[in-house]
């Protein structure tokens, strides 16, 4: 039973890292507004990250201009990273 939640965790882990960076490269593409986000490959990344973002939105009110709310899903995905990572070291104990 251990050895399947310690897979199941860092299979999370995995995942949420590279979500992560998945997050991370959206977000720096739209700092370049030459860039069509409507078509292949930048279309995918749009799909992949859209629905969480939208989860965010409206939460922080933009300040002078700049959206804050990916400064929110990138903690809660912290957060949720930290409690794989907590939960996968007390499974050694």
């Amino acid at each position: 039973m251990e050895l399947l939640l310690l897979t199941l965790c860092s299979a999370i882990l995995n995942f949420l890292k590279f979500y992560t960076g998945i997050l991370t490269i959206r977000i720096y593409l739209t700092w370049f507004p030459n860039i069509n986000m409507y078509q292949a490959p930048f279309s995918y990344l749009g799909k992949m990250t859209d629905g969480y973002l939208r989860l965010f939105r409206g939460i922080l009110p933009p300040l002078i201009g700049f959206d804050l709310s990916p400064l929110l899903a990138f903690v809660t995905l912290s957060m949720v990273q930290e409690f794989f990572l907590a939960l996968q070291k007390a499974t050694f104990i």
